[in-house]
């Protein structure tokens, strides 16, 4: 996640969106889907939410293409002015996240049983 986090908006329904810029300026909208810990720190599981300004074109770089769902990690810190931030995870984190969600899927799973 090269991208560096822009500002976090809010919207009516309590829902957080983050928006993300790239090197090249271009701007990515992602809602915070869920918060997982892990080891006692917090992830943000995010997905990409399509905008009017963000015309998918080939080559946008977002997946759309491949009609993937943009699905971002990121590590939520709090910076030296108190506020929290998205940053990348280091590989470990991830896959520590990772099985941390295939944990939480496999619970709902069994619950619906």
């Amino acid at each position: 996640m090269s991208d560096k986090e822009k500002q976090v908006l809010e919207d009516g329904d309590d829902a957080i969106v983050v928006e993300f810029t790239d090197e090249e300026g271009n701007s990515y909208l992602y809602e915070q889907e869920m918060i997982i810990p892990v080891n006692g720190e917090k992830f943000a599981l995010l997905i990409g939410v399509e905008d009017e300004e963000h015309e998918h074109e080939h080559g946008c770089g977002c997946g759309c293409e491949e009609g993937d769902e943009d699905v971002l990690i990121a590590k939520i810190v709090t910076n030296e002015n108190g506020e929290e931030e998205y940053v990348e995870p280091t590989d470990e984190e991830f896959e520590a996240v990772q099985k941390a969600y295939d944990a939480l899927l496999e619970e709902e799973e069994n619950a619906e049983e």
